[in-house]
């Protein structure tokens, strides 16, 4: 960790104004609502076909990516080195994005495959940003336990491919709801320190 300090890597509240620090809880919290959205619809709606649940992680990961990049290119209160990470995790995850809303009338069996697999590398992604962003942040904890779920369920997605469909989609689901509810707490615990001082 002391090497992503040395690097500017961390979102480090301290260092931010309050307009910077109001910004990124805007963006942990849309992504957490997202991903709590999701979540919830792919619970409510199980029986629905894999080409529904690709088409609502494919938008996920669509918005998750053009949100990362955007703050990477206007984030002028946030290192050189994050902003350029965070844009090209960005590009990472709209690309995934679009790979699962370009292949919807694929075969079941490949499409599923497909969305293992970009499932899997944008939860690792998000999961190495929220690590790399935890920085000496007050709730520090709360996105070390955000990218650790995000990195073990893609590593969990990648080396699983062929599970049912059904399983697949409600684990999706029950991943998206925690990844969401955690996503929504670091919104409200970023910079809470900063803000009321």
């Amino acid at each position: 960790m002391e090497a992503t300090r040395t690097l500017g890597f961390d979102l480090d509240e301290r260092e931010m104004t309050r307009s910077a620090i109001s910004a990124i809880r805007i963006v942990f919290g849309v992504l957490g609502a997202l991903a709590l959205a999701i979540g919830i619809a792919l619970l409510v709606w199980p029986g629905r076909t894999l080409v529904v649940g690709a088409a609502l992680v494919g938008i996920y990961f669509a918005i998750a990516g053009v949100v990362r990049i955007a703050v990477g290119i206007f984030g002028s209160a946030l290192s050189g080195g994050l902003r350029t990470l965070t844009i090209i995790f960005g590009l990472f995850m709209l690309l995934a994005g679009v790979v699962l809303l370009r292949n919807l009338e694929a075969s079941t069996a490949i499409l599923l495959v497909i969305m293992a697999i970009a499932i899997g590398i944008g939860w690792i992604i998000d999961g190495i940003m929220a690590l790399v962003e935890s920085g000496k942040a007050a709730s520090r904890g709360w996105a070390i336990t955000y990218g650790i779920i995000g990195i073990v369920a893609g590593v969990f997605v990648i080396s699983a491919p062929g599970v049912s469909a059904a399983f697949f989609v409600l684990l999706n689901a029950i991943v998206f709801v925690i990844l969401g509810v955690v996503g929504l707490v670091r919104a409200f615990t970023f910079g809470r320190g900063v803000v009321e001082a």
